[in-house]
C-alpha cells in the first residue's frame, strides 16, 4: 500500500487530508562559502516555525512537502525538531540544487555515488535524524541543464526508478523540463513520478499542457505571494478543461526560517490556500470532489511510494 514518508514515520492516504506539496521550514539562499549558510538553533528554529505549522494545522492542513535539498540550507535536524514540537508531518527530500549551489562534493562525485547517496536517504534515512526522504528534489537553469545538473538528474534518475521516489525540479522554463523528461525517459524513470515545479513561471501556457501531455505533475505553487490569484485561477480552470486535473498540484512555497534575517523572522503563513484561495477556486466554478483531487488525492498520489 502506498505510504508518505514523513518527518513523524509513514502515513497511508486514509490518515492524511489536505496537503501542501510544495512549502519550506528552513532555506539559506546566500552562496554556500558565506559565512554561518545554514547555521541556526534547533531552539531559534522551533520558536519561529513550530507556531506555523499549528496554524496551518488549525486552517485544516494535515502535512506539507519541505522542498529544500542539498546546496540551499537544507537541514533536516532543525526540521525535525520544528515537526516535532507541533507533531505535524513534514515530507523532506533528498537531492541537489542547481549550480552554483552545488555543494563541491556533489559537483565532483561520479554519478553511481550520486545515485547511491539518494536511494540511500529514501531507503534508509539521512544522516543520524531517522528520517527517510520523501522525494528527489532537483533544480536546472533558465538556459539548460549544465553537465553538473545534467549527472546530478542522471543519477536522480536512476534513484528514482531503484526505488519509487518522485522527483521534483524548479525549473522555470518549460522547454528545459521538456529536456529533462527526455533525459529521464531515456533512463527508464516514468514521467509520471516528475513533479514540474513553479510551472506557472512559465509564461507559456502551452508549454504547461505539453509538460502534462507528457504524463508529469504540473505543480502551481506560488499562490498568494502576490495579487495574482486570477491568473492562477485561469491556468487551473484550463488545465482542468484539458483533462489534467489529475496531473494539478497546487502550494505556496511559503515558509520559512531563513538565517540571513535577523532571528530567521520572514516567514509567511501556511495559511492562504485554505483560507483564501480555495473559496476563490469554488466561486469559479470549481466543485469539491474537484478540489479535493486538488489538495488532497493528488498530492498523496504524487509523493506517496
Amino acid at each position: 500500500m502506498p505510504v508518505l514518508h514523513t518527518t513523524l514515520g509513514a502515513y497511508e492516504a486514509s490518515q492524511l487530508g489536505l496537503i501542501l506539496p510544495h512549502e519550506h521550514i528552513f532555506v539559506d539562499l546566500r552562496t554556500l562559502e558565506t559565512e554561518g549558510h545554514g547555521q541556526a538553533s534547533a531552539e531559534q528554529v522551533v520558536r519561529v516555525m513550530a507556531p506555523r505549522l499549528l496554524e496551518a494545522r488549525s486552517a485544516g492542513v494535515s502535512a506539507l512537502v519541505e522542498c529544500t535539498p542539498q546546496g540551499v540550507g537544507r537541514r533536516v535536524d532543525l526540521v525535525l525538531a520544528a515537526s516535532q514540537a507541533a507533531g505535524f508531518p513534514v515530507v523532506v527530500a533528498t537531492g541537489v540544487y542547481r549550480e552554483p549551489w552545488v555543494p563541491a562534493w556533489a559537483r565532483e562525485a561520479p554519478e553511481e555515488i550520486l545515485q547511491g547517496w539518494m536511494a540511500g536517504e529514501l531507503e534508509t534515512g539521512i544522516g543520524q535524524t531517522g528520517v527517510r526522504a520523501g522525494f528527489i528534489k532537483l533544480s536546472a537553469g533558465d538556459d539548460g541543464l549544465t553537465p553538473v545538473e545534467e549527472k546530478i538528474l542522471r543519477a536522480a534518475g536512476q534513484a528514482g526508478a531503484q526505488t519509487g521516489a518522485a522527483i521534483g525540479s524548479h525549473t522555470i522554463r518549460g522547454r528545459v523540463v521538456l529536456r529533462q523528461l527526455d533525459i529521464l525517459a531515456s533512463l527508464g524513470f516514468d514521467p509520471a513520478r516528475f513533479i514540474s515545479i513553479h510551472a506557472q513561471a512559465e509564461a507559456d501556457f502551452a508549454l504547461n499542457l505539453e509538460v502534462a501531455r507528457r504524463g508529469a505533475w504540473v505543480e502551481y505553487d506560488g499562490i498568494g505571494w502576490g495579487d495574482d490569484d486570477d491568473m492562477y485561477i485561469r491556468r487551473i480552470l484550463q488545465m482542468l478543461e484539458a483533462g489534467f486535473g489529475a496531473q494539478v498540484l497546487l502550494s505556496m512555497d511559503r515558509g520559512w526560517f531563513d538565517p540571513a534575517q535577523p532571528g530567521g523572522e520572514n516567514v509567511k503563513p501556511f495559511t492562504y490556500l485554505s483560507e483564501v484561495f480555495l473559496p476563490k477556486l469554488r466561486a469559479a466554478g470549481v466543485d469539491e470532489p474537484t478540489l479535493r483531487s486538488l489538495t488532497i488525492d493528488n498530492p498523496f498520489r504524487a509523493f506517496s511510494r
